[in-house]
């Protein structure tokens, strides 16, 4: 994949007006790419959760507005990164009209491009090994180590030309299997967690 090809299939601003659950299983298969200086970053996604602020308690938006999560109240199109467990950051996709508060989190890849450059990120001390790829963006919070996505990433309009999210490959929708999210305590009755089927690069097999 170059450059070109990347930026001409990039999804448009009427993917991200959709519902925060549509918008999460329709991501899958999406490619995740950041343009660097010299390397070009792309994942494809395999595995997101939905959050919505209406009924879910689980949803940074739950309570309103705040400085914290202003960026998931734009409309959608925009990246919103937190920082959690005072050690990760988190990359979500903000999805619906303005001021709703509603964005789906990604929280697997499957490293396509870059490869190395995520691997020693993640990994600084250890040689690359193909065995160990499955490794590299298997959960939220190590997609943002190898893809460099931290507070500086926080309301990236992915409508632009660095970091954005272009067509990747189509998911047949039997494959696309749905469940409780990860580590949630709160609204556990919502299954709104959505991966590819038997993939091996989601975070919790």
């Amino acid at each position: 994949m170059n450059s070109t090809e990347l930026l001409n299939n990039k999804i448009d601003k009427s993917f991200y007006l959709q519902s925060v659950t549509d918008a999460a299983r329709n991501l899958l298969g999406k490619y995740l790419v950041k343009f660097e200086k010299s390397e070009i970053l792309a994942g494809k996604i395999v595995e997101t959760e939905a959050y919505d602020y209406k009924f879910d308690e689980a949803s940074h938006s739950f309570k309103g507005k705040t400085k914290k999560n202003e960026v998931m109240f734009e409309e959608g199109g925009k990246l919103y990164i937190y920082f959690t467990y005072g050690m990760y950051f988190c990359a979500n996709v903000v999805t619906g009209r303005k001021d709703y508060g509603s964005a789906v989190l990604i929280r697997a890849a499957e490293p396509l491009q870059g490869i190395e450059k995520m691997f020693k990120r993640r990994f600084p001390e250890i040689i690359f090994s193909e065995k160990d790829k499955t490794k590299i963006c298997s959960g939220p919070g190590k997609l943002c180590i190898a893809f460099a996505l931290d507070k500086e990433s926080n309301g990236t309009d992915l409508c632009g030309n660095n970091i954005f999210i272009s067509e990747g490959e189509y998911i047949e929708p039997a494959k696309i299997k749905s469940g409780k999210r990860i580590g949630i305590k709160k609204s556990q009755d919502l299954n709104w967690r959505y991966y590819i089927e038997n993939n091996p690069y989601i975070s919790v097999k």
